[in-house]
């Protein structure tokens, strides 16, 4: 029996005791997130999908909080980088420095930068001049970064969270759709609704705070991320894939976008969706994604994959809302 025959063989036990595990998750980290079970979800889904996101919400929604609850929920080894104007691609990547020996001797030692770690936290990324986002987009895409021409791997498992604040438009530098693209996910952070808004008021003032605890570890995820890829995905489900990406282009003449997108989301679009969607089932315990998974991520994996033109936004258009009509048409 081959390798592949007998991890598909074993899928729906394995598959069984992943969902179990990340129920588990998410449960511990709704003990110290409150109101935001959308955004759990699609961070995990993010994670489990072997891919990197990016959170975008006003100050004080818990964006960092969630990052660093998820890296102690899940065992990760974790770094953290604020994002200023002033910072270096060597701040991220790691340098060379000279080094003397004992006998005299001098050489050139690698000096690991933030960036080797399991999940990375690029706080305010938009903060950072674009040279220096660009070492970060060598890592997110390639999973190595070169310096001084010589390359450096990063480690098997190596996740990207950045956070962006929307209304803090002084000193920010807009990141460019090329690094925008490598993120799987978009993933908008919202207010808490009033009963969430309450229960953390009173959790978070009131005697001490509950804090996170390890559920599961790297090995855990690892396992997720190779179960993910093996899911079978129906050819329905692949085929409104393609429809939903291609549509969302300015080129597809279809009545929800013709005349008002400037440019839509490429083939990485797709193959985000394909990731994605196997992730979600995985952790609701199914065997198989759905089109309720593609209606579900569609904002999230289109809305940083494509921008409307100026008639569009002029006439009050939303990308959301664009990708709203897509959905209903096409799902």
């Amino acid at each position: 029996m081959s390798q592949d025959a007998e991890i598909i063989g074993k899928a729906p036990a394995k598959l069984e005791k992943t969902a179990e595990t990340f129920i588990k998750v998410r449960k511990r980290i709704a003990e110290v997130i409150f109101g935001q079970d959308d955004v759990v979800e699609q961070t995990l889904v993010t994670l489990m999908a072997g891919g990197h996101g990016l959170l975008i919400g006003v100050p004080g929604l818990a964006k960092t909080k969630l990052v660093e609850t998820l890296s102690i929920v899940l065992g990760l080894d974790t770094s953290r980088i604020q994002f200023t104007p002033d910072l270096m691609p060597t701040d991220i990547t790691g340098s060379e420095v000279m080094e003397e020996s004992a006998s005299g001797s001098r050489g050139f030692r690698f000096i690991r930068g933030p960036v080797f770690t399991q999940l990375l936290m690029a706080d305010e990324i938009n903060r950072a001049s674009p040279r220096t986002q660009s070492a970060l987009l060598q890592a997110m895409q390639e999973k190595h970064v070169t310096v001084a021409g010589a390359r450096h791997d990063l480690p098997p498992l190596f996740h990207v969270l950045a956070t962006q604040n929307p209304l803090e438009q002084e000193g920010t530098y807009p990141l460019p759709e090329a690094q925008l693209d490598r993120f799987l996910l978009q993933i908008d952070v919202g207010y808490p609704d009033l009963e969430s808004e309450r229960r953390m008021l009173t959790a978070t003032t009131i005697g001490d705070e509950k804090k996170a605890s390890k559920v599961c570890g790297p090995d855990d995820l690892a396992e997720a991320q190779a179960l993910v890829r093996r899911m079978p995905v129906g050819e329905t489900v692949m085929d409104s894939i393609l429809r939903l990406v291609r549509a969302a282009r300015p080129d597809s003449g279809h009545d929800a976008t013709r005349g008002q997108v400037a440019w839509g989301p490429g083939p990485r679009a797709g193959q985000a969706f394909m990731l994605a969607v196997r992730a979600r089932a995985l952790m609701d315990g199914r065997l198989a994604p759905s089109s309720d998974d593609i209606a579900a991520l569609a904002g999230p994996v289109l809305r940083h994959r494509m921008a409307l033109n100026f008639a569009a936004r002029a006439e009050g258009v939303t990308t959301a809302g664009v990708i709203e009509k897509l959905c209903k048409t096409l799902l």
